[in-house]
């Protein structure tokens, strides 16, 4: 990312004054700490419940029961990860790991993910087989469950929603819970429905609706994590755009080499050469890029190369591309 650098400015968490950087890392400790208490909580609903579901469920006979016991059962090893990663994401970066253990959002959303979608290759085809052969169920014992499931689930997304947001690992995590609240209006309705015209299927067709939702949400969330991985630019982040505010600032030339990526929990980073027009100051015009990025496009971690330029004015061919490397924007666009 551009490391052998004239001039390296750092901004954010990863520069500026000593006693910024300690504010920074404080805050971010206590914001992450309150995030686990509430990850906690929801995490204690949801196993009180599950132990409860599971065991109606064998005497209901109910797949659909055992079906949301089975997600509740995922939901709760979600929580559980996604504490342990919030615990491990604080971890300061050190020897190899230069860029600390941010990116344990990213593989715990990723591994919630595909989770969800081996849960709903197994219940698509127990699912399949009970409509083939549908088996006696107690519907209302079935609706009861779902109904008090229901408000369980709510209580639970309501309290890991408190979270931060931003997070890919909290996002993984409340969308194991917020399925499997859908998944017990879906299982509530199949048991009324079993309750008032006997048809034992709807248990069956309940389980689908869910595997639906379970595909959806894990697609999801493998595709957030793998755009982390492949250092895609965030989701809602321009580069383009981004490139061009960095030229338009009073002193540059030309903006090339430039990358933006997600460090990881919501966090972007950018690094760009810089080229500096005739005799302006280098650590003035990074510094004015350095407040357009943080004040324009909230990124505050940056690392630029600014330097003059040398020679000519650069050339517009159409091999400009191949000269100045990805991501190449001038101030003097126009001029083409």
């Amino acid at each position: 990312m551009g490391c052998a650098s004239k001039l390296v400015w750092h901004s954010g968490q990863m520069g500026g004054h000593p006693d910024e950087h300690v504010g920074g890392a404080h805050h971010v400790a206590v914001t992450a700490a309150t995030d686990r208490r509430w990850l906690f909580a929801a995490l204690s609903v949801i196993v009180a419940f599950m132990i409860a579901e599971v065991t109606v469920g064998l005497l209901a006979g109910s797949l659909a029961l055992l079906t949301d016991a089975g997600h509740m059962l995922t939901d709760a090893a979600a929580l559980g990860l996604a504490i342990a990663a919030s615990r491990l994401s604080q971890r300061p970066a050190r020897g190899s790991y230069t860029f600390g253990f941010t990116r344990i959002d990213a593989l715990s959303a990723q591994a919630n993910g595909i989770t969800l979608l081996l849960l709903a290759t197994w219940f698509t085809v127990a699912a399949i087989g009970r409509l083939m052969d549908p088996p006696q169920v107690k519907g209302a014992l079935v609706l009861v469950v779902a109904v008090i499931g229901v408000g369980a689930n709510l209580l639970a997304v309501l309290l890991a929603g408190r979270a931060n947001p931003a997070s890919l690992n909290i996002r993984g995590a409340v969308a194991h819970v917020l399925n499997d609240l859908w998944a017990f209006v879906a299982t509530a309705v199949a048991g009324g429905v079993i309750l008032i015209t006997g048809w034992t299927r709807a248990d069956a067709v309940a389980s689908l609706i869910v595997v639906l939702l379970m595909v959806y949400s894990g697609v999801s969330l493998v595709r957030a994590a793998g755009r982390v991985f492949l250092e895609a630019a965030p989701v809602g982040i321009d580069p383009r755009r981004i490139g061009q505010d960095m030229a338009d600032v009073y002193g540059v030339a030309e903006i090339h080499d430039l990358h933006v990526w997600d460090l990881g929990a919501g966090e972007p980073a950018l690094s760009a050469h810089v080229v500096v027009s005739g005799s302006f100051d280098c650590h003035q015009v990074a510094d004015g890029v350095r407040s357009v990025l943080r004040d324009n496009h909230l990124i505050s971690h940056a690392t630029l190369q600014a330097d003059h330029r040398q020679g000519e004015p650069a050339s517009f061919a159409d091999e400009c591309a191949v000269t100045h490397g990805p991501g190449y924007v001038s101030s003097i666009d126009d001029a083409r």
